[in-house]
């Protein structure tokens, strides 16, 4: 089963209205990134994936800060409308503030609701993520078994503090909850290194490929990393939809070694690749389909 473990929800569930579509051209170079997807543009990029983890930010802005407009009211709603249109096929993470006084009341409403882990975004949300307040939303999350995929290394937008991204922060997070489940988005790059470094060491931390294989000497770095360090089994296949999509996600890693053409350098192996693609993401979150655990 291919599972793709990062998704941005798809902002629409029929047309999207005029003036609305947003065309990014600085995300990548190949392409134009258009961020205000359909429920049908979700379904049609996505096909190579069996199942797929899907979420948004919660932020005050998200086109101001992520690029991916949406009412900010309704991060997780829509979520999870979305996930239960296809439980089959999707999973729904939750979003929140941990510095907010509500943030475990829509914790728990975005349980009841069938979200089953959570995504965030500390140099997006803006708080610190060895601060109390996220602290203690770690600990709720460690004992209610809910995943929490960090967003991890560089970002365009200039008021994100990289700080907060950097990855050797999540090996203090894993130093103080052993039990929590934890996803290091885009192997952190461009610090690839130290995400391998802090995957290696803790059982229950994970990074996913998501992006890296949109910059060729990054995704050969990060992997060969891996590969050196032996744990390649800790790597997850994503996409970053809608910067890309499950396929060319496969695509990427499959071609990480069309760099090294006419080197000596070391190659990715093949099959490593593949383990990548066919990862048991859902028994490494703790997770099963149809939110049950």
């Amino acid at each position: 089963m291919i599972v793709d473990v990062h998704a941005h929800t798809p902002t629409h569930r029929d047309v999207v209205p005029a003036g609305e579509a947003c065309v990014f051209t600085s995300w990548r170079t190949d392409r134009p990134v258009v961020t205000t997807n359909t429920w049908a543009d979700f379904d049609g990029a996505m096909s190579a994936a069996d199942v797929a983890i899907v979420f948004n930010i919660a932020v005050a802005d998200p086109a101001a800060t992520t690029g991916i407009p949406h009412d900010p009211d309704r991060t997780n709603d829509a979520t999870a409308e979305f996930v239960a249109n296809d439980p089959a096929r999707r999973i729904g993470f939750m979003s929140v503030d941990p510095t907010s006084s509500d943030c475990l009341e829509e914790a728990e409403r975005c349980r009841e609701m069938g979200l089953v882990g959570v995504k965030l975004g500390p140099n997006y949300q803006n708080f610190d993520p060895l601060g109390e307040p996220a602290l203690a939303f770690y600990a709720y999350c460690e004992r209610n078994a809910l995943p929490i995929l960090f967003h991890q290394g560089a970002s365009p937008i200039r008021t994100a503090p990289l700080r907060y991204t950097y990855p050797l922060v999540t090996d203090e997070v894993a130093l103080r909850f052993p039990e929590l489940r934890i996803v290091m988005a885009h192997m952190g790059h461009p610090w690839g290194k130290e995400t391998v470094a802090t995957i290696r060491k803790h059982p229950h931390v994970y990074a996913d490929v998501s992006s890296i294989y949109l910059r060729p000497w990054v995704c050969y770095e990060s992997l060969l990393a891996a590969v050196e360090w032996g744990c390649t089994d800790k790597l997850l296949l994503g996409s970053d939809f809608p910067i890309a999509n499950t396929g060319e996600a496969m695509a990427g890693l499959r071609g990480v070694n069309r760099i090294l053409e006419g080197t000596a350098l070391p190659r990715v192996p093949s099959e490593l690749i593949e383990r990548i693609i066919h990862a048991d993401a859902l028994s490494a979150l703790g997770l099963t389909l149809g939110g049950a655990r």
